[in-house]
């Protein structure tokens, strides 16, 4: 992003943000590099912010309170007025770290019960903020995209609830499949990509990394993902395969058609190192099983790359695939909840997206485009060229035009 483009305008209104139970590690990083953002900028460039009252806060969160009745009904509150604010609500709908009373039992927080509390602090902000934006970086229900027979669409049916609600900007991160956007097409619908977070994490996970055509091929878990490989083998210039899953349609387990066997198109993955995109791990039985795949076609290391990691069976799958060396590291970024558990794997990276969501805040925040956020080829060109020099490995005609351009 241009830096003049922020030192040179004035904030839409001031800012404030809130977050939905369970995401209070994530909303403290935000706070932090917002606070730290805002200062430096201040200093280094003595911009026309430092006498805007309320432009420089120690804390530009917003206290939501969530209580819940014995019987499970429950309320949203707020701590301070938000009137006249450009008001940010971060929302984690598979955050389930949380357990209620309900009937004297415990419940854990299901997406339907984190969506509700996003609406219940909406509705407790009462209309008065000058705008409302929801950042919700798995969309909710966004597996249910679109419809195959007598189905209900609930992502469209979320968009646009939100949208009579008031809000004016949905922000979300690697979206399952982003035409959902058409739901609300009058409102501001921006999906971000973590291709750049991933690539820095790997370069920085593995000094030896050589990202060349020799060396690499990147690889689509099925059909679905294909965009999001292509995009990797595009900006890195390696080649990429990918499976499809040959599914029995005859009966449905846990929601879906079992999966009977992948089938794998592309070229030999022999002494390779192969890395899997995709947007999610859920429960990893089909992750898992395309990695064996590529174990048994003697990939010389298996990276998995997901910006969501679930882990909706726990850990303990991938801890036996790992100890049989059937993969070798796990990245997936901390835009939902982690148990512990998870963190302290070995085989596990978070990557942090922290300072990217203040980047992108502070940018809304100022009516400034997003453009160079959402493009992120530069940045990734500069960083591969870099790489690929360490190991006196020319760099590709097509990368040092685009990168001067």
């Amino acid at each position: 992003m241009k830096k003049n483009q922020v030192l040179e305008m004035l904030p839409f209104a001031p800012l404030r943000f809130t977050y939905t139970r369970g995401s209070e590690a994530l909303a403290d990083q935000i706070n932090a590099h917002l606070v730290k953002m805002r200062n430096e900028r201040i200093l280094t460039h003595n911009t026309i912010h430092k006498n805007l009252e309320g432009y420089l806060r120690d804390d530009y969160r917003v206290t939501a309170k969530l209580p819940r009745f014995g019987s499970g009904e429950a309320k949203g509150q707020l701590d301070c007025s938000v009137r006249g604010t450009d008001f940010f609500i971060l929302c984690d709908p598979v955050n389930d770290s949380n357990i209620y009373k309900m009937s004297g039992m415990d419940n854990l927080s299901s997406p339907d019960d984190q969506y509700q509390d996003l609406k219940r602090i909406i509705g407790a902000a009462c209309g008065v903020p000058r705008r409302i934006n929801v950042i919700m970086p798995f969309l909710y229900e966004g597996r249910q995209h679109r419809r195959s027979g007598r189905e209900s669409l609930d992502c469209a049916v979320m968009l646009e609830e939100l949208s009579n609600m008031g809000v004016e900007n949905i922000i979300t991160f690697d979206a399952h499949d982003p035409r959902v956007q058409n739901a609300v097409p009058l409102k501001g619908f921006d999906n971000f990509y973590t291709s750049y977070q991933f690539i820095r994490a790997i370069f920085e996970y593995d000094p030896d990394f050589i990202p060349d055509p020799e060396h690499l091929v990147i690889i689509s878990p099925d059909e679905g993902g294909m965009t999001r490989s292509v995009y990797y083998a595009g900006i890195l210039g390696v080649e990429m395969g990918m499976f499809y899953k040959r599914r029995d349609y005859t009966h449905i387990v846990d929601g879906r058609n079992p999966i009977v066997a992948h089938e794998y198109l592309g070229r030999s993955v022999e002494g390779k190192t192969v890395i899997i995109v995709d947007d999610m791990i859920s429960s990893g039985e089909s992750m898992l099983d395309v990695a064996r795949e590529l174990h048994l076609r003697k990939a010389a290391k298996i990276l998995i790359v997901t910006t969501f990691g679930l882990f909706n069976k726990g850990m303990q799958a991938f801890d036996q695939a790992y100890e049989e060396h059937i993969f070798d590291h796990i990245f997936t970024t901390d835009l939902n909840f982690k148990p512990a558990e998870t963190l302290s794997r070995p085989y596990y990276t978070q990557v942090d997206l922290s300072k990217y969501i203040a980047l992108i805040i502070d940018t809304l925040n100022h009516n400034a485009s997003v453009n160079d956020i959402l493009n992120p080829n530069e940045r990734i060109r500069e960083m591969l060229s870099a790489r690929l020099a360490h190991f006196g490995i020319s760099v590709p005609e097509s990368l040092r035009n685009e990168t001067q351009d």
